[in-house]
């Protein structure tokens, strides 16, 4: 009875002071455009080929809006200063980062679809949309802490995940995780103290996450962000 109620201890343990682990995923972008190294101000820069979830960065924010409205982006895609996208000058295009803000504690997620910007200290520039929820528009830059949660639309720490083990030691929890890699969803190892505990995430409902336990017989809980 004492093996299982240790058990039971961990799993049910509580989720802060989170630190993140994943295998970085290898972009197939070595064809890209936006992948190759260029030249701005007399420096180079070398766009990232591989990112992980939980990957962060802290610096300052800025934002850019109605002079930037309607042209073309490093991307290709034309510039929408109404949605929530951001410049950041190496992360992958289309990586999905949270984004907040250190003097409020407001947040966004956006989505990178440009570079810059090419101002020291600066590690991000949002979109006029993205900036003004975290309080931009009224001082007009920040400090900011950025992470990386998800790639290619799919944000996989925001919303509901399904918590399926917590383990000692991380081989544990990576040999869980890679079972459940299959089945549509991210898996996310995430450590708190000493444990490490196993996420499949990117569920937007509560009944998405449930419904999926179900269909998968899955034993765990439903956890929110």
């Amino acid at each position: 009875m004492r093996v299982v109620s240790f058990l039971i201890f961990i799993l049910f343990l509580g989720c802060a002071n989170k630190k993140y682990y994943n295998e970085p995923i290898q972009l197939n972008t070595s064809t890209k455009k936006t992948q190759k190294p260029y030249y701005v101000r007399g420096r180079v820069y070398y766009p990232l080929n591989k990112v992980y979830i939980g990957w962060s960065e802290r610096g300052i924010a800025s934002w850019y809006g109605p002079n930037f409205h309607g042209r073309y982006t490093s991307s290709g895609e034309v510039y929408n200063m109404y949605a929530y996208t951001a410049a950041h000058k190496t992360l992958p295009m289309n990586t999905i980062v949270k984004v907040i803000n250190l003097n409020n504690n407001k947040s966004v997620i956006v989505r990178i679809n440009d570079r810059g910007p090419f101002i020291r200290g600066r590690i991000i520039d949002l979109s006029y949309a993205a900036g003004k929820k975290i309080g931009l528009d009224v001082t007009g830059t920040a400090p900011v802490k950025i992470v990386v949660v998800g790639f290619k639309g799919k944000n996989y720490i925001s919303g509901y995940k399904v918590q399926v083990g917590a383990f000692l030691k991380k081989s544990g929890a990576k040999k869980l995780s890679q079972k459940y890699q299959k089945l549509g969803y991210n898996t996310v190892i995430v450590q708190k103290d000493i444990f490490y505990k196993v996420y499949i995430s990117g569920f937007r409902t509560y009944k998405e996450a449930k419904k999926f336990m179900l269909k998968n017989k899955i034993s765990g809980f439903v956890v929110g962000d």
